[in-house]
């Protein structure tokens, strides 16, 4: 009897010895996969978790894998943040900081760390550049008149409500003849 249970433990410290290597090689291929992804861009754990899933990695593994990315700095909602609302910014893309929230908010990017970027990247200078490229757009397609006062109300009532400042839409308004050249 002490033979039968001897060799039944034996097989169950084998087969637990196997399931533990089979787990560690599980997440190494999907440490693997997500070190690929980040090489190829930036990435945020929303994104990152999803495109994992997607392959088909198990859930356990995958937290696991963010969580050692996160810690070792390779992972980093807020640095993904700045740069693509940085990336959009500067290309020139014709975005109110609501659709700038938006776009970041799809990438399952948090609300608190959305409003701090924007904070530290949307100064005056950057705001006016956003606004302007934004109101060219948008006048182009809707065909607003500034010197029409219902339409130039009608623009000023759409800017505001797309997120941009009092501030910044005021100095639009007072250098719209130089910002629509």
């Amino acid at each position: 009897m002490n033979v039968k249970n001897t060799a039944s433990a034996e097989q169950g410290v084998a087969s637990s010895s196997q399931n533990v290597r089979m787990e560690i090689s599980s997440c190494l291929g999907v440490e693997k996969k997500a070190l690929e992804l980040i090489k190829r861009a930036e990435q945020n754990t929303f994104t990152l978790r999803y495109k994992l899933e997607k392959r088909g990695y198990d859930s356990k593994c995958i937290d696991t894998v963010i969580e050692k990315l996160c810690e070792a700095g390779l992972l980093d909602d807020n640095r993904y943040a700045e740069l693509w609302l940085e990336s959009r910014i500067y290309r020139g893309a014709a975005a109110s900081p609501l659709r700038l929230i938006a776009g970041l908010s799809s990438r399952g990017i948090a609300r608190d760390i959305i409003e701090a970027v924007l904070k530290k990247t949307l100064n005056e200078e950057t705001e006016q550049k956003l606004i302007e490229n934004y109101a060219k757009k948008i006048m182009r397609k809707n065909n607003y008149d500034l010197n029409d006062p219902d339409s130039a109300h009608s623009f000023r009532y759409k800017l505001k409500n797309e997120g941009f400042s009092s501030s910044a839409i005021n100095n639009f308004f007072e250098n719209s003849s130089m910002s629509m050249q």
